[in-house]
């Protein structure tokens, strides 16, 4: 998969996944960088496939890992948790299918996917609800106001999956393994890193917005 032409000579291009929780703790910031930005700035979503097709579910040295991975993000990034998730009985960790919803509503209202990834995320984290249930991904689909029968079809279908696939093969192929990595430029003249893994938006503006008056003066 290539990203998209963009109308604008650079483009952020968003490697992430609804069911990580570092992502989660970043959305915020990628939101305020995508409005920063939204005039000089396209944006590009990669969903990386963080545990896509995982068929174990989760051992208790697996809800230890992330019950501290929760806790860490909630710290560094201030987002909320609902901890009960902990409660379930059983729970196989499959993200295809979150990542799979997001690739359809790029594909179905492309100016929604980036508020879908996050709300995505904050239903899963913040609100215990199952985003490895398509029909939960659907109902999350109509609430964003989408049609939910015509998402549901979508995101069920043979080329969306191929789609999602695709992206899954393009992070691994750009040399991505973690998750969220945010990059800068476009195909012509190459990607520069903006950040590999959480952080926080202090100087990150800033940062960007030098990148740019360099690159546009090149």
């Amino acid at each position: 998969m290539k990203p998209t032409a963009a109308p604008h000579r650079h483009h952020f291009l968003y490697f992430a996944d609804p069911m990580c929780s570092w992502c989660y703790g970043f959305s915020p910031v990628i939101r305020q960088l995508a409005d920063a930005f939204a005039d000089r700035v396209g944006l590009r979503i990669v969903m990386g496939g963080l545990r896509a097709g995982n068929t174990q579910a989760m051992r208790e040295k697996d809800r230890a890992y992330i019950r501290d991975a929760w806790t860490r993000v909630g710290e560094a990034s201030g987002q909320p948790f609902d901890f009960a998730f902990f409660e379930r009985e059983t729970f196989t960790y499959d993200t295809e299918p979150a990542c799979r919803a997001v690739v359809a509503m790029r594909q179905m209202a492309p100016d929604k996917a980036l508020g879908f990834l996050g709300q995505v995320s904050k239903a899963f984290y913040a609100t215990n609800r199952d985003t490895t249930d398509i029909e939960v991904l659907s109902d999350i689909a109509a609430e964003a106001g989408e049609d939910r029968a015509a998402f549901h079809a979508l995101a069920n279908s043979a080329e969306l999956k191929a789609e999602t696939m695709r992206d899954f093969l393009f992070a691994q192929q750009a040399g991505v393994h973690g998750f969220p990595c945010l990059l800068i430029g476009n195909e012509t003249d190459g990607y520069s890193l903006i950040t590999n893994g959480f952080r926080p938006i202090d100087g990150m503006v800033e940062g960007v917005g030098a990148w740019l008056e360099q690159a546009e003066a090149a």
